[in-house]
């Protein structure tokens, strides 16, 4: 009995050690592949995704979904297309690339936007640098590649196509009036605003544009008098103060084409707001820092 007893107790004393032994090669393969995707430098929050050039995948693993926007890595996705140089501007957080086909891309991290040969790209979320690697939002680097892009809902991929021709898009050909014009509004009616917000005042000028109740040009618009002024800084002067960059840049997204909403026809700040008449006679829509816009 005695020499069973001990036998029973060696065993179990194995099976112990044993299930210890596996646990903690467990624990060490789960502290690899957690440090691995930290130094990756991925945000937890995000989630893979495929991208497909073609029909075939491409950027395998590399790809990600974060805030419903699906990020690349810059420089993996320019050469898909084309052959790229890259500089970095560590001072600025800024990278410059140089395709073989004549394109020039301006990138820095954290902006809201890409400047690809004159034209500018809202990219909806901020542009980000992780791992040390620059992600940029994919839309706005399709349309600088000139590449066709289609989402595919049912398996959650972006799906591209290699353009024919220059995998590049033109350079910019703005209407000197019309940025002149909707970007002195911009900047008059929401400097300081976030720039979200400066897109949105844009949007409201060319919005009436296109409505039949308005003049048909942006100077006709912003000078409209048909019920009296329309804007506050065509009053007070400010419509022809010099305006800020970055309403530049918001007035030349509005005129990409770039809509936060294409119904929008009148914002207002309330609190400092002499009238109420909009917010008792306007369906609301949204709000942007001080600015509630209605339709």
């Amino acid at each position: 009995m005695v020499t069973k007893t001990r036998r029973s107790a060696s065993r179990a004393h194995v099976r112990r050690w044993l299930c210890m032994l596996c646990a903690t090669l467990m624990l060490f393969g789960a502290m690899t592949v957690g440090a691995g995707a930290a130094s990756y430098g991925l945000p937890a929050a995000s989630t893979p995704t495929e991208v497909y050039l073609d029909g075939y995948e491409v950027l395998d693993g590399d790809c990600v979904i974060w805030r419903n926007t699906t990020y690349v890595p810059l420089r993996k996705f320019c050469n898909l297309f084309d052959e790229c140089s890259f500089s970095w501007n560590n001072s600025t957080s800024t990278a410059t690339v140089y395709t073989k086909s004549g394109m020039t891309l301006i990138i820095r991290s954290g902006a809201l936007y890409i400047y690809a040969n004159g034209h500018y790209y809202y990219t909806v979320e901020e542009i980000q640098n992780w791992g040390g690697s620059l992600y940029v939002p994919i839309r706005p680097l399709a349309r600088a590649f000139r590449s066709e892009l289609t989402w595919n809902a049912t398996h959650r991929a972006v799906e591209l196509k290699t353009p024919v021709g220059t995998p590049a898009v033109a350079w910019a050909k703005y209407n000197s009036d019309e940025v002149y014009w909707l970007s002195r509004i911009i900047s008059a009616e929401s400097r300081g605003e976030p720039f979200r917000g400066q897109i949105a005042v844009g949007n409201v000028v060319l919005n009436r544009v296109r409505h039949k109740s308005y003049p048909n040009t942006i100077y006709g618009v912003i000078f409209d008098r048909k019920h009296g002024t329309q804007f506050s800084p065509v009053s007070f002067g400010t419509i022809y103060n010099t305006p800020s960059e970055s309403s530049v840049i918001a007035a030349k997204i509005c005129l990409e084409g770039y809509s936060i909403s294409n119904s929008a026809l009148f914002f207002m700040n309330p609190r400092i707001s002499t009238t109420n008449w909009i917010s008792k006679n306007r369906p609301y829509a949204f709000t942007i820092g001080k600015h509630d816009f209605y339709n």
